[in-house]
């Protein structure tokens, strides 16, 4: 039983720390029109933390199961796309200054998530139902960063 949780904690670590160091809250982000609701941005930490550490317990459930039906690898393919998918969308939105960049990768990120809620029902339910809060929030983010784009664009111009 160690191998689970040592990748569910690993995952969700890099993913916690990595996309920690990968947004950059500066002066460009600050003068972004961004829309009325959008949460304050001490909130995204601690939510990522319940989400990332509620889709590493679901890793844990499903592992028995999916051993079971010798879909171990599936199971482990899947963390890593979504973990590719979610690595990739702050450096796009934040150092490379891009929301529209951003934008274009979310639809990868958010079928990567759907795709965990499917296959880990196959293993687990509770597990699948401890993805849908990941869910809920990349499709608030979408719309989000949707909505940052739109006030904002065009991106890419140089610096004047």
């Amino acid at each position: 039983m160690a191998f689970p949780i040592w990748f569910a904690v690993i995952w969700a670590l890099v993913l916690l720390v990595g996309g920690g160091l990968l947004t950059t809250i500066g002066d460009w982000y600050e003068n972004l029109a961004k829309p009325s609701w959008q949460p304050p941005n001490w909130l995204f930490g601690p939510a990522w933390t319940v989400i990332l550490g509620l889709a590493a317990w679901a890793f844990v459930l499903s592992w028995d199961a999916a051993a079971a039906q010798g879909a171990n690898s599936l199971l482990i393919g899947l963390y890593l796309v979504n973990g590719v998918c979610h690595f990739l969308w702050s450096p796009l939105f934040f150092n490379a200054r891009r929301p529209d960049w951003a934008l274009i990768e979310v639809p990868f990120l958010w079928l990567s998530v759907l795709s965990l809620c499917v296959f880990l029902s196959d293993w687990s339910y509770l597990a699948s139902w401890l993805i849908v809060p990941y869910l809920a929030w990349v499709s608030f983010a979408s719309i989000l960063n949707w909505h940052i784009v739109r006030l904002n664009a065009p991106f890419g111009r140089a610096a004047a």
